[in-house]
């Protein structure tokens, strides 16, 4: 499900039914409720949904309002809680199922000039938690998603090298492959792991050496 779903439609056409693809926001309760029922009335079931919506304007705080910090919201926070709901009553049913959350690295360290999308993220973190302990032994289970810095159009923005950004068909190919796991925080890559871990460890430290880095990486240009 997408607000613009053109790109998807050779990947459709490709998989003789096996793919559907639902024009539609996050932020719309009744349009992800219409796509999941839709999907369970194809397929029978929901086994896996992930919430991977993304907002984030890169602006110092002093620039954005408390209306940016509700649209960035709206969409990263509540469009999972959009998607939860309407995928619960499906997994309670069937007694199965795993909701995964997209995170960033951002929502437990920090950084600059993303601070209502890494707000965002730390909430999803702690949603994540919560459910995984609400739904403790029903057989469905929460978990998160650490992607690496990827080469996309929404960290094009960010002022990194895109020799420091991972490829996105390769991050989707090993991402699908974790999420077949049982790990509550899920990474596509071994380095990545260690880079999550060691965030979840030291965030303070861990956010103040990733805008050091970005600061140098912006002064070569």
């Amino acid at each position: 499900m997408d607000l613009d779903i053109s790109n998807l439609q050779a990947l459709t056409d490709g998989h003789g039914g096996r793919l559907l693809a639902f024009q539609g926001d996050v932020r719309d309760v009744e349009a992800v409720s219409a796509a999941v029922d839709a999907a369970c009335a194809r397929f029978s079931s929901v086994d896996i949904a992930v919430h991977n919506a993304c907002l984030c304007p890169f602006r110092s705080f002093a620039e954005q309002s408390n209306d940016d910090f509700r649209a960035v919201l709206d969409v990263n926070l509540f469009g999972a809680i959009n998607m939860t709901r309407a995928v619960l009553p499906a997994m309670t049913a069937q007694g199965r199922g795993k909701v995964c959350f997209t995170s960033s690295g951002v929502g437990v360290t920090g950084f600059v000039n993303v601070s209502p999308y890494s707000s965002s993220k730390g909430a999803i973190e702690a949603l994540a938690k919560c459910l995984s302990l609400e739904y403790a032994g029903s057989g469905i289970t929460f978990h998160i998603i650490h992607p690496p810095l990827t080469d996309t159009k929404s960290a094009s923005p960010l002022l990194v090298p895109n020799e420091f950004k991972a490829s996105p068909e390769k991050v989707g190919r090993r991402l699908a492959r974790s999420i077949k796991g049982g790990r509550f925080v899920m990474s596509p890559s071994f380095g990545t792991s260690v880079s999550v871990a060691l965030s979840y460890l030291f965030p303070t430290a861990v956010g103040r050496l990733l805008v050091k880095m970005a600061a140098r990486s912006a002064a070569r240009g």
